[in-house]
Parts: structure tokens; C-alpha cells; sequence
């Protein structure tokens, strides 16, 4: 059984030539090259060489010379110097330049041997190594795809469970039928404007919005479906909404952050809102995204307290809160688009939900 592939570079014919008969007898394929050019031939033309075996001083082009171009091609050839006893010094200085070993001339031969035996030896291990650890990257790459596909699949799940949860919310309060889609749509529109990508907050901020009012299960249908004005005591039992839904949500661990968008969704920049009163940057972000989407679309719907405004109206209106009920950098954000931008989100989703009343479930 071949042992190995061993190219042979000398310009001495007699020396690559005895080692050349040595090696094959010891069971080794062996290429001879009669100078360095030859020899980068020869190594580009055969495959799969173990051992390149090279005299230092060589005409034209050292044996020192052939150990680097060699290693560019392959860096795990193993080099093995043949040295003169006068070029010892160099044969070391060679191992620091990637030499596997060295062998001086007159020639122990057993010793040759030994040395060819173990660099083919530790060639054979570090292509092992390599092709295990490649083998272990395609496992990794395979495993994280499964795994990503999912937590994909999981997250798909998720977010089908909690739209079904608030179309039947939707379905329930009829004057606000197709809102939770309608902000979400907003919503992602303006973290898109204020130059959000991270998926993890994309995530919470749709969530958050889709969820914003989910503890309005908790509120009396009496209360609720209410025709005319509500009593100031009912007026407070509506707004313990925002806390009764993020008590149903905080403990579920995919849906932490985000109720932190359904309880303070509310809030006012100015510190005037409910339920905590926060002011500024003390209210969550995504809160402060959501409460000007939120606003858009209560301005531009149909409600028992008030007539739907035109977009463009509410376009106009929406600049005279900024700073006070909304964050000025959300404001802004609002304002990089015309009115009518908002007007085709609205448009898009009122159509998507005629021809497909089961859209928001998808």
C-alpha cells in the first residue's frame, strides 16, 4: 500500500535519484524535480502531494524560495530541507518559515526514513482534523437551519394565536372593527421612518401593537358598546384597560417587552396620560411610536364620540401635539411622507379585510 505522494527537488542527480529509489522501496510514490522551476511544475501537475523533500541551495531559485511558493498553493504540505552541513543554520531558519523538518547530506538513511514516515504521518492528521471540523460546520450549519426553521415555524404559530385572539376582540367591538390591523400597519411604518431594523424590536413593536388593547376583554360589554357619552366612573373603568392587558401579558416570555407597550400606550410625552403619568424618554419607544399610530387611526374612523377626519386633516392636526401628547422625533418621522402615504396604508388594509375577511388570521 502506497504510504504516500513525495516530491524530490535536487539538482544533484545522484542524490534525488538514491533518495528517490530509497523512498519507493520504503513504499512512497516519488516525483523527481531537477531544480526548484521543475519542481513548482511538477507540484502544480500532480495531485495530492504529502512531502515536498527540497534541496536549500539550488541554481536560480533556493530550496527556501520553492518552501514558500508551495505553502501558498497548500498550507498543509509538510517541507522537508535537504541542508548541506554548512547549510544547517539555514534548514532551521527554514522550520520557522513553515518547514516541517530537515534532513543534512551525508544521508542517514533510516533516519530519512523516519522523518518522511512522520511528516506524511502528521499530513494525514491535519486533513483528518480539517475535514472533521468541516464536517462539524456543515453539521452546525445544518442543525442552526433546522432549528431557525423552527423558531420560525413557532413564532408563525404564535402570532396566528394571538390574531386570532384579537379578531375576536375586534369582532366584539364592532365600531372599532379592523383597528389592531390597521395600527400594526402604521405602527411598522413608522419604525421603518425612524430607520428601526432590528428584527427583535420589530417584533415587540408589532406585537405590542397587535395586543394594545386586549384588556378590553376584561371591560363590561355596558361600558364598552356604550352609544353616547361615558360617565367620568365609566370613563375610568376604560382606561384600566392598558393594566388589565399587561397583566395577562407580562409573565408570557415572548410577550414581556411587548406589554410594556400595551400598559403605557397611553402615556403622553408631556406626563399628562395613564396609567403612570410618564413623561419623555421615561415612556417606552415603542409605546411613543404606537400612541401617534394609534391616534391616526381613532382620527380618521368612524366612533360613537366623534365623525372620522379626512387623512388630510388629520394629517395637519398631528403637528399640533408634538411635544406635548406625542414624541417630536416620532412627529418628525410622521412627517417624511405626505398625508396620502397614510391614506394608501388604510386603503391597502380595509381591502385586504373585504376580500378576505379571514386575512388578519394569515
Amino acid at each position: 500500500m502506497r504510504k504516500g505522494k513525495i516530491l524530490i527537488a535536487d539538482d544533484e542527480v545522484d542524490i534525488r535519484e538514491l533518495l528517490g529509489d530509497f523512498l519507493r522501496d520504503e513504499g512512497y510514490e516519488c516525483i523527481l524535480a531537477s531544480d526548484a522551476y521543475d519542481a513548482l511544475e511538477k507540484y502544480i501537475e500532480n495531485d495530492k502531494i504529502d512531502v515536498v523533500m527540497s534541496d536549500i541551495r539550488m541554481p536560480g531559485k533556493s530550496g527556501l524560495d520553492l518552501l514558500g511558493e508551495v505553502k501558498e498553493l497548500d498550507e498543509d504540505v509538510m517541507v522537508i530541507m535537504i541542508s548541506a552541513v554548512k547549510d544547517i543554520e539555514s534548514a532551521i531558519s527554514a522550520l520557522s518559515k513553515g518547514a516541517y523538518d530537515y534532513v543534512s547530506k551525508p544521508f542517514e538513511l533510516e533516519k530519512v526514513a523516519h522523518i518522511a514516515n512522520k511528516a506524511v504521518e502528521k499530513r494525514r492528521l491535519v486533513l483528518e482534523n480539517k475535514e472533521y471540523q468541516n464536517e462539524l460546520e456543515r453539521k452546525v450549519i445544518e442543525r442552526t437551519k433546522d432549528l431557525k426553521a423552527a423558531l420560525e415555524e413557532l413564532d408563525n404559530t404564535y402570532r396566528v394565536t394571538l390574531r386570532a385572539l384579537v379578531t375576536a376582540l375586534d369582532t366584539r367591538d364592532e365600531e372599532t372593527h379592523g383597528h389592531s390591523m390597521r395600527v400594526i400597519r402604521y405602527t411598522m411604518a413608522l419604525a421603518d421612518l425612524l430607520g428601526i431594523d432590528n428584527e427583535d424590536d420589530l417584533k415587540i413593536f408589532e406585537y405590542g401593537a397587535l395586543l394594545h388593547d386586549i384588556g378590553k376583554i376584561g371591560i363590561p360589554d355596558a361600558i364598552l358598546k356604550k352609544p353616547g357619552e361615558l360617565t367620568q366612573r365609566e370613563w375610568e373603568i376604560i382606561k384600566t384597560h392598558s393594566e388589565l392587558g399587561y397583566k395577562m401579558l407580562y409573565k408570557i416570555k415572548f410577550l414581556e417587552k411587548a406589554s410594556q407597550i400595551v400598559l403605557h400606550h397611553h402615556e403622553r410625552y408631556d406626563g399628562n396620560g395613564y396609567p403612570d403619568g410618564l413623561k419623555g424618554d421615561q415612556i417606552p419607544f415603542g409605546a411613543r411610536i404606537f400612541a401617534l399610530a394609534d391616534t391616526i387611526d381613532a382620527m380618521t374612523s368612524e366612533r360613537p364620540y366623534g365623525h372620522a377626519l379626512s387623512f388630510e386633516e388629520g394629517y395637519k392636526e398631528i403637528k399640533k401635539f408634538s411635544g406635548t401628547q406625542f414624541d417630536p422625533q416620532v412627529v418628525n418621522a410622521f412627517y417624511l411622507v405626505n398625508f396620502g402615504f397614510w391614506e394608501k396604508q388604510r386603503q391597502e388594509i380595509d381591502l385586504l379585510v373585504r376580500e378576505n375577511p379571514d386575512f388578519f388570521l394569515i
